[in-house]
């Protein structure tokens, strides 16, 4: 079922959004070479307490995950695609991070992801996350009412494959609103016309996630949440809680 929110709702979830990317923009200003990935979850932590805000991570456990969540941020580096745990791991010049965060504030979530580089980034690092936010925004672009989930579906999708990036199968966007993972499913890749008529109140975390070598394939670490692409190439993230709204896509997690 797709709750359909009222602008009161959009207007507390825009609040909500404001937290995770202060949280965002806290992460990406701690890492550093030398820095532990456990402090960059602390620094997200100390901007969820200041804002009064929870966290949708912590804890989680879906029903494949063997333990909870332990963290408020995913941190997934270099060849890690999506759900890092933050461990005592250092990073180092040169590596790319991508983190995805969340925020529970007044009853409403917020979910988003940015992809860095620390230091001074490679050039085909520089590509590969310039490619994410584009597809993010070709897929924002496409959510508007009376497109199809398909719509943005295929945006995100003829993006990341006309820069010859992959797409890992099973991964893509969903709804959000009182929880973090709601209906409906938004894939990052599909075919237009097809799917969920987007209509005024909707709201959808739209997040393409690429692996650099051009192959789709991945696998689950040891750890049961880390998912890592096998050829070891490097992979970028990007994602924004977005509103569908008459007047067009609405970000409710831009700062």
């Amino acid at each position: 079922m797709v709750e359909i929110k009222t602008n009161e709702n959009l207007a507390a979830m825009r609040e909500a959004g404001r937290v995770v990317a202060r949280a965002l923009a806290a992460v990406r200003e701690k890492a550093a070479p030398g820095v532990p990935l456990t402090d960059l979850d602390r620094a997200a932590r100390e901007v969820l307490a200041e804002a009064g805000a929870g966290s949708p991570f912590l804890g989680y456990r879906p029903e494949w995950a063997p333990v909870p969540f332990p963290a408020v941020v995913c941190l997934s580096v270099n060849d890690a695609i999506v759900h890092g745990i933050p461990d005592g791991t250092r990073l180092a010049a040169g590596d790319l991070v991508s983190a995805d965060g969340g925020a529970l504030l007044g009853g409403w979530a917020g979910d988003s992801a940015i992809s860095f580089t620390v230091g001074t980034a490679r050039q085909e690092d520089s590509r590969l996350i310039d490619a994410a936010e584009e597809a993010l925004e070709a897929g924002i672009a496409a959510a508007v009412v009376g497109n199809r989930i398909g719509d943005i579906a295929h945006a995100i999708g003829r993006v990341c494959r006309a820069a010859g990036f992959g797409i890992p199968d099973g991964f893509g966007g969903h709804g959000i609103g009182r929880t973090m993972h709601e209906d409906p499913g938004v894939p990052n890749e599909g075919r237009p016309g097809r799917g969920m008529k987007l209509r005024h109140g909707m709201v959808l975390a739209i997040e393409p996630m690429l692996i650099g070598g051009g192959t789709d394939d991945h696998y689950t670490a040891r750890d049961g949440w880390t998912i890592r692409t096998v050829d070891g190439s490097r992979a970028a993230h990007a994602e924004h809680t977005v509103a569908i709204t008459d007047e067009g896509p609405r970000v409710l997690t831009a700062l």
